[in-house]
């Protein structure tokens, strides 16, 4: 790691909250996704249609 010197808590932190926002916003994507597809599926049971 480069020697950061005074603003390495600063850059370490922004690298930090960086990657919680893009993990956080991946998980948020993934759970999205999945409710999605239960709701579609629910929908399509209704109206008695099956995959292909």
């Amino acid at each position: 790691m480069p020697d950061l010197g005074k603003y390495a808590f600063a850059v370490v932190g922004s690298y930090a909250a960086t990657a919680l926002l893009i993990a956080g916003l991946v998980g948020l994507t993934l759970w999205q996704s999945a409710r999605m597809k239960r709701a579609l599926a629910e929908i399509e049971a209704r109206q008695g249609k099956s995959d292909g």
